[in-house]
């Protein structure tokens, strides 16, 4: 599994623009996955071109919730490449112009080894990558509790780790995860790097993650 953060609010390469919003590469079971996609599609394929990501090689669109920094860049993206399957919360409306639209309420297989939660508290999905360490869990905000989150991941196996917006969740909240990168909306960030420091990876665009055999790694 392969993770390379496309759109955050901070950067950690200079030639990459940061703004509030979020998006990630996810490389994993012979899928390229587009999560989110950023507020500003100029922005989200700016980076992308940089990072030397290109729109027509994804696969699949995720999209997490309906709110404007995570659904923002669409558009322009589904502009450059319209024959991806987008996975969006049931709640999501307006989409059009990509070749296949799914909408999920309830978890779901979405291939093997990647599945949805489903749509948590009637707003939000996240999406859980089975990796050999175990599952990787990948939130747009985390608007759903916690709890509610990890419950709904653990159905598909034992929960790793957590990658994404973490909003207003408390440090102790993810006591049970060995790998935590906090991006975009998270509030404790500091709180969390301090109370986890074996577990926290930096996020910020440019951040690339990888997570083979029996260990995780990350770099710029």
């Amino acid at each position: 599994m392969k993770v390379t953060i496309i759109y955050d609010n901070t950067s950690c390469r200079k030639d990459l623009q940061a703004d509030w919003g979020f998006s990630a590469l996810i490389e994993a079971h012979g899928k390229k996955i587009l999560f989110d996609t950023g507020a500003s599609g100029a922005i989200l394929l700016a980076n992308m071109n940089k990072l030397e990501i290109a729109p027509t090689e994804i696969d699949e669109v995720f999209i997490s919730h309906a709110h404007f920094d995570h659904t923002g860049g669409l558009s322009a993206f589904l502009d450059q490449n319209n024959k991806v399957k987008v996975w969006i919360p049931s709640s999501f409306r307006g989409l059009r112009n990509a070749r296949e639209i799914m909408e999920t309420e309830n978890s779901v297989k979405m291939y093997e080894g990647i599945y949805s939660t489903g749509q948590l508290a009637e707003t939000e999905q996240s999406l859980c990558i089975e990796t050999q360490k175990g599952i990787v869990i990948i939130t747009g905000c985390s608007h759903p509790p916690m709890e509610q989150i990890t419950d709904a991941a653990s159905k598909f196996g034992k929960v790793y780790g957590i990658m994404g917006g973490l909003h207003g969740n408390r440090p102790e909240s993810l006591k049970n995860f060995d790998l935590i990168c906090p991006t975009h909306c998270t509030q404790y960030k500091l709180e969390i790097k301090f109370s986890y420091p074996e577990s926290y990876i930096e996020g910020g665009a440019g951040r690339v993650i990888y997570i083979r055999g029996g260990f995780h790694e990350n770099m710029f």
